[in-house]
């Protein structure tokens, strides 16, 4: 469950874009242009087709679209085409392939599984499905997939189910199953083969984590059949060349598997003979299941279905057959399909992709050279996403030390990469050759944007900010990562308040995929535009929020954070904490994350953001937090917190030194509110109101950027979908209900805000319709 966040950040895979649209003249020279070529029988919208020599040529190309999706209309003239193909007796074989040089199909149209209205409607689209790659996987004629770019899910499904499949090895085409991620399973047949094709450990691996995997591994594993190198620039673009050379290496080897001259029988290497000589003993397929299951839950907590009955329908086509197999495939993926969690996450993928568009527009000015101040954690993160994707980015700090680190940080998160084989060494150094460390603010004349990371302290952040001005051109931006002082209190020291804007990023920063943008009276959309832009440039999912104390994220974790104090203070000890919390969805557990933000940090946003709020964002006692800062008791950064942590220790043990701590700031517990279901709603309740009030205050503008937000930035549980989809679906009365309930013992910490008792009121008013 460590890793759910992050898993759902995969969901991105499916917005993979092409930028180039081919042309279908060739290149002058190719060994193929003596091919005579036809036109399409038939004129078609998203899939067409040439006759080369023997050779039919399908090209699939979703309309007003950059990726090809299978979509009704996509499948309905699939089928058309290929019927066309397999009477038409002068082509011998077919090549399949995308016109978009980025996307061969990256899925099924996720709009055609929602606007099912029963289980039995998907099991349908499911066995439509199951039904046309059946007849592609017994076509008389060899059929090639030409992959070039995101083979996802169903694209998966398609190419696997050809006899033949040829890749282009490059950074772009990837291959994978993350129906997962979505809540759901392949539904076209892809339980059954992938297994049979690459292995059941592999076939697991692939379809449990959703994980992409890259063309010259998937050329390993047997999921491809032969590599492309891709080709550079010529008279037309890279990716124009490189998809009509894939065209002719497919045109080419499809005459072979017609002619024989080319076999589809593949040559395994010793270690998968034994591994499948293995898996054919009945016993050892039982450990495996077995053993796959039990890692399935102990991740899940069995909040996710999907996983376990992936591993159920695979079991199922293995020891019972093919049939029984399909069958199972398309009942779960329906089944599936109706579940809360599916929608809750394909809810996430909806929210993601529209986190993914400037609202403002295009920036007058691109952000060429970025300068960050402070060579931190924070600051040398936000360094290292923006000289990855190609900014020139300027580092500084006051000490030579401090910089040193922050240089060294950059270093190792892109040498991380080399050893991932994601990139080479010459491009990692190609990379940092664009960062220039310093003590000064040189060059400063030259940059487009500023991004302070310096101590949360407003005195510190208004003497750069007077600083950076005297030195910066007048277009260049200032941004500053505050995680909770008001944008307006630091543009109070601002002679151009209007080029000041917030950008609060998310540790560590190569890893959270959240980027918070915060806008006040003040700030001009171009500002704003640009902020956004640049975001995007490092690979941000961006939510746009308005100023005010803590913002939107750090103002609903603060008073979940008062209310894991309070509980521990109650005598829950901090596992217990920690099962309750995670059993409920949250991938990291409650006592955990305060250790993780940092004591000192969380004791610092606690009494600020008390002032600014008052009553309502009291629970547990700071003065437990500050007799924790005082013992050095600073959580995972100092080695000690609630746990202790130790370099290569799995298994943290409690910190027996806060037994004095606790004792001394040790409260009653009402048993009435403290029940395992309690306890989590406590904790829930006052995330979720306080989220709410957000919305109701126009913090927040909608609830999608509030779901995404609270699930890519602060952990809330994904399989809920986040906390307005929460709301909608647990019930806003009975959530009030609830709230009451607590009001009575606690006080006005669980006073419902105004606009949930609205929809507690009228059940007909959702968050998301």
């Amino acid at each position: 469950m460590a890793a759910a966040v992050r898993a759902i950040g995969s969901l991105t895979r499916f917005t993979a874009a092409a930028k180039y649209c081919p042309s279908r003249r060739r290149l002058p020279g190719y060994a193929c242009r003596h091919i005579s070529s036809s036109s399409p029988l038939k004129s078609r919208t998203h899939v067409n087709y040439d006759i080369k020599g023997d050779v039919a040529v399908v090209r699939f190309n979703s309309p007003n679209s950059k990726v090809n999706t299978l979509s009704k209309q996509l499948q309905a003239e699939f089928v058309e085409v290929m019927n066309e193909i397999w009477t038409n007796e002068a082509v011998k074989s077919a090549v399949l392939i995308s016109a978009k040089p980025g996307c061969f199909i990256a899925g099924a149209d996720i709009n055609m599984i929602e606007a099912c209205k029963s289980s039995q409607e998907i099991s349908q689209l499911s066995q439509e499905g199951q039904k046309m790659l059946a007849n592609l996987e017994k076509s008389p004629k060899p059929i090639v997939a030409a992959i070039s770019g995101s083979c996802l899910g169903g694209g998966l499904e398609v190419a696997i189910a050809c006899q033949y499949r040829i890749a282009t090895k490059d950074k772009k085409t990837v291959l994978g199953t993350p129906e997962v991620l979505l809540g759901l399973l392949p539904g076209a047949g892809g339980t059954q083969r992938l297994p049979k094709m690459v292995g059941l450990p592999a076939a697991f691996d692939m379809m449990l984590t959703g994980k992409n995997i890259r063309a010259d591994k998937a050329k390993k594993m047997g999921l491809v059949d032969q590599l492309v190198d891709p080709l550079g620039p010529g008279i037309k673009s890279p990716e124009e060349r490189t998809i009509e050379y894939l065209e002719e290496v497919a045109i080419t080897f499809a005459k072979g598997l017609a002619n024989k001259s080319v076999s589809q029988k593949k040559n395994k290497g010793l270690i998968q003979k034994v591994t499948d000589y293995a898996l054919a003993i009945p016993f050892v397929r039982q450990q495996v299941y077995k053993m796959v299951e039990g890692k399935v839950r102990k991740q899940t907590k069995g909040l996710y279905p999907a996983p376990l009955d992936i591993i159920e329908v695979v079991k199922t086509g293995l020891e019972q057959g093919n049939d029984a197999g399909y069958l199972l495939e398309s009942q779960k993926f329906g089944e599936l399909g109706m579940t809360s969690e599916s929608k809750a996450l394909i809810g996430l993928y909806h929210g993601q992709v529209q986190c993914k568009k400037n609202k403002f527009g295009q920036p007058k000015q691109q952000v060429q050279t970025l300068a960050v101040l402070g060579a931190g954690l924070m600051g040398a993160g936000i360094a290292q996403v923006s000289v990855d994707k190609g900014m020139k980015t300027i580092l500084k700090d006051t000490t030579l030390l401090a910089l040193s680190r922050g240089q060294q940080q950059v270093f190792k998160g892109l040498n991380d990469k080399v050893k991932k084989r994601s990139l080479t060494s010459f491009e990692r150094d190609m990379i940092l050759s664009n960062m220039t460390g310093q003590l000064d603010y040189k060059d400063f004349s030259k940059a487009d944007m500023v991004i302070e990371a310096v101590f949360e302290d407003i005195s510190i952040k208004h003497k750069v900010l007077k600083e950076v001005e005297a030195v910066i051109p007048p277009h260049c931006i200032f941004a500053s990562n505050t995680s909770a002082l008001p944008i307006g209190q630091i543009a109070a020291a601002s002679k151009r308040p209007e080029k000041v804007v917030g950008m609060h990023y998310f540790s560590p920063v190569d890893k959270m995929q959240l980027l918070e943008i915060i806008t006040t009276d003040k700030t001009s959309p171009d500002t704003a535009a640009s902020a956004v832009a640049v975001g995007l440039r490092q690979g941000k999912v961006i939510i746009v929020v308005k100023d005010g104390p803590g913002f939107y994220t750090t103002r609903c974790l603060t008073p979940m954070l008062a209310e894991i104090i309070r509980i521990l203070q109650e005598g829950t000890d901090p596992k217990k904490v920690d099962t309750l919390s995670t059993g409920f969805g949250f991938p990291v557990g409650a006592a955990t994350l305060i250790d993780e933000v940092g004591v000192d940090v969380a004791t610092h946003v606690a009494e600020d953001l008390g002032k600014a709020f008052g009553e309502r964002f009291k629970g547990g006692s700071v003065e437990l937090m500050k007799a924790m800062v005082d013992k050095g008791f600073l959580g995972r950064k100092a080695g000690k917190g609630f746990y202790i942590y130790q370099e290569g220790v799995k298994n943290r043990s409690i910190n027996t030194g806060m037994d004095e701590i606790l004792a001394r700031f040790k409260i009653p517990a009402n048993p009435e509110v403290s029940t395992e279901e309690d306890i989590q709603l406590r904790l829930v309740a006052r995330f979720v109101n306080e989220a709410v009030l957000t919305l109701q205050e126009g913090i927040l503008s909608n609830p999608v950027e509030g779901d995404i937000g609270a699930v890519f930035g602060l952990g809330f549980p994904p399989c809920l979908g986040g906390p307005f989809r929460f709301a909608d679906y647990y019930g806003a009365q009975r959530l009030v209900d609830r709230m009451r309930k607590y009001e009575n013992i606690y006080g006005s910490q669980f006073t419902p805000c105004q606009l949930l008792l609205d929809h507690a009121k009228d059940s007909s008013k959702k968050f998301h319709k």
